[in-house]
């Protein structure tokens, strides 16, 4: 998945810093709707990083039914923190 082209399908711009509040809801809820239809692991993996970022993710234990995948998502969460510190 490309950042830019994820930006684009949800938000219609690879630019978020310019959206609306509106907007930014809008494209966050199209995620959200995308996320629990999403069947692929990877894929699905790939759209909660993603929300998590933006801070629109779903708590582990509603995302994910899977331990590893739970796990994995901590040590994500871990990762991006460390990198702000």
């Amino acid at each position: 998945m490309d950042l830019d082209d994820q930006f684009r399908r949800y938000f219609g711009t690879a630019d978020i810093a310019v959206l609306s509040p509106a907007a930014f809801e809008a494209g966050t809820e199209k995620m959200r709707v995308d996320f629990g239809l999403e069947k692929d692991r990877p894929r699905r993996f790939a759209l909660w990083t993603l929300m998590y970022m933006l801070g629109v993710a779903p708590d582990l234990d509603v995302a994910f039914k899977d331990e590893a995948d739970r796990d994995a998502a901590r040590t994500f969460m871990d990762m991006a923190e460390a990198t702000e510190d």
